[in-house]
């Protein structure tokens, strides 16, 4: 165990030390290879959930599985826009000639997009990716509908979102606006709204095709996965 692990681990205690007991499932992180007990993190806390080794969650270790089955990391070909992009990402692609990453707060990030207002041109990318950003844009249908103005026809979008899939409408309402109010109905004070089941339908009203990407129940145990993860392939 490195000292990385040992440090994460002994802050994980220190915090809850139930987590470690006796019957939690070692789990295996397919980005960097740890195999063992990973940690909790969250509020409201999530046990197996942060890889002790390379600090990814439960959508993280998703994203990397697509990643890879669609082979993305290989084809040196593609001209990609990330919104908001994983540190792993960042680092997977360093050497990709057509990445590019945008994020506002990001320091090591150059790029400073706007979602709702792309400055290329038309049909220039081959891939979107958009983890985790709508929840938090007040115009999320002008944000889709610029991801599709700047894909190539056929390219793609890859996007996820917190979703509730109890419920068959998004839940947004301007009246929750402090951060207690708004962490309590949408998860997060910087959060606008809840996904429903009509995400797909939001993307489908501005022109997209869509498909879903989830991992078998096995993979789900095994690499530790959120069980209601779901990666959207929104087509042009």
């Amino acid at each position: 165990m490195n000292l990385k692990v040992a440090t994460r681990y002994a802050i994980a205690w220190l915090q809850d030390r139930r987590q470690f007991n006796r019957r939690q499932l070692p789990r295996s992180c397919p980005i960097c290879g740890f195999h063992g007990l990973f940690t909790a993190v969250g509020r409201p806390v999530r046990w197996n959930a942060r890889c002790p080794e390379c600090d990814s969650r439960e959508r993280h270790r998703l994203a990397h599985l697509f990643y890879e089955q669609a082979g993305i990391y290989a084809d040196k070909s593609l001209k990609i826009l990330h919104f908001a992009p994983e540190t792993f990402m960042i680092e997977r692609m360093k050497d990709h000639p057509g990445y590019i990453a945008s994020d506002p707060k990001m320091t090591y990030v150059q790029h400073r997009e706007d979602i709702r207002a792309i400055s290329y041109a038309d049909d220039s990318f081959d891939l979107v990716i958009c983890h985790h950003v709508l929840e938090h844009i007040d115009d999320d249908r002008k944000a889709m509908a610029e991801m599709r103005r700047v894909l190539k026809p056929g390219g793609r979008a890859i996007l996820s979102v917190p979703l509730n899939w109890a419920r068959d409408q998004s839940f947004e309402d301007a009246a929750f606006s402090t951060k207690a109010e708004r962490a309590a109905a949408f998860g997060a004070i910087d959060h606008i709204r809840f996904y429903g089941r009509d995400f797909a339908d939001r993307l489908r009203s501005v022109g997209f095709s869509v498909d879903m990407f989830r991992a078998d129940e096995a993979t789900e145990v095994k690499y530790s996965l959120g069980r209601d993860e779901a990666i959207f392939i929104a087509t042009k």
